[in-house]
């Protein structure tokens, strides 16, 4: 079975450590190692690519460089690194900031451990994960000219429906008879037109303007 690599950003070491220890029983997932900060991370994302992982779990409030600071690092230098916050602050404010500055999940540190679970499957397969507090906040805070303002070719409202579902790109790539190569061309076509980073700032878009309806 292959396993997704996590890497754990977060200041306080015993909580790090038990984060690490409960996503080491996930039969999906194996943590590469656990870092105090955000500087910490990027010296160890410098030091070689082998430490580079599929997926971090990231804390907000840190010494020396913090989760939002880390997370925009992470979106301009590694957008491939799928960023989910896993903090105590639940401030809107906090939340959306992380979002745009590229996060695609937020979770609070309280969370059962089966939820961590599902939304780590759903950030490593399928690229993002929400839960319908932060969507509510996201759809109340998404600002836009409408659908109508944008124009848009057949085949990038039909990927971009189809990007609201659970389906991973690849799986999106067979259902339109396309390559993960051209897939991928359309995915980043659609965030520079919209002006977004990441898949759900692309469905909570598609959401608001009534392009895709839950």
């Amino acid at each position: 079975m292959i396993k997704y690599s996590v890497v754990i950003v977060d200041d306080h070491t015993l909580l790090s450590q038990a984060i690490a220890g409960m996503v080491n029983t996930f039969d999906k997932f194996k943590v590469l190692y656990t870092c105090k900060n955000g500087q910490e991370l990027i010296d160890k994302f410098s030091n070689s690519p082998k430490n580079i992982p599929d997926v971090v779990l990231m804390d907000i409030n840190m010494p020396i460089m913090n989760g939002i600071e880390t997370t925009e690092w992470i979106t301009n230098n590694h957008p491939a690194v799928d960023v989910m916050a896993l903090s105590v602050e639940d401030a809107d404010a906090t939340v959306l900031k992380m979002l745009k500055v590229g996060a695609i999940g937020y979770l609070l540190k309280d969370t059962e451990k089966s939820v961590l679970e599902h939304a780590l499957i759903e950030v490593a397969e399928n690229g993002f994960f929400h839960t319908k507090n932060v969507t509510n906040l996201l759809m109340q805070s998404i600002s836009g000219n409408g659908k109508n303002s944008i124009t848009f070719k057949e085949r990038e409202l039909t990927f971009m429906k189809l990007a609201c579902t659970e389906l991973t790109y690849k799986e999106i790539a067979d259902k339109m008879c396309l390559s993960p190569k051209t897939i991928d061309g359309y995915r980043d076509v659609l965030f520079t037109k919209l002006n977004v980073k990441n898949r759900v700032g692309l469905v909570m878009y598609a959401i608001k303007n009534k392009i895709y309806t839950l």
